[in-house]
């Protein structure tokens, strides 16, 4: 998979926030790999490139991208069934020995 150069305000769009949760605590321990929410329109090139923006200052480098759709599950707001949004997660694979710092996120242009 190739990197391809991306827009500093695109890559800011495209990671929305850490996945957080036991599931996906274990898949960083065992395959190296940081769970994110994604923009649902990103593809995998996308991704790859605004991780390794983000934390270029780290020199991050990403090794594989996995992509997961997941639907809204049905909800019942007093007699009316709604419904949430469907979502998109991304399981990014770095490099063996590098951890991603959360509190070191790039905040602008260098």
């Amino acid at each position: 998979m190739k990197s391809s150069s991306i827009s500093p305000e695109r890559a800011l769009q495209i990671i929305l926030a850490p996945q957080i949760s036991e599931k996906a605590t274990l898949i960083a321990e065992k395959n190296n790999q940081i769970v994110f929410r994604v923009l649902p329109s990103a593809d995998k090139n996308e991704i790859k490139a605004a991780v390794e923006y983000l934390w270029k200052s780290q020199k991050i480098e990403v090794t594989k991208v996995q992509i997961s759709n997941i639907k809204g599950k049905q909800k019942r707001f007093g007699r009316y069934m709604g419904r949430r949004a469907n979502w998109k997660k991304a399981y990014v694979g770095i490099k063996k020995g590098q951890e991603i710092n959360f509190s070191e996120i790039i905040k602008g242009e260098d």
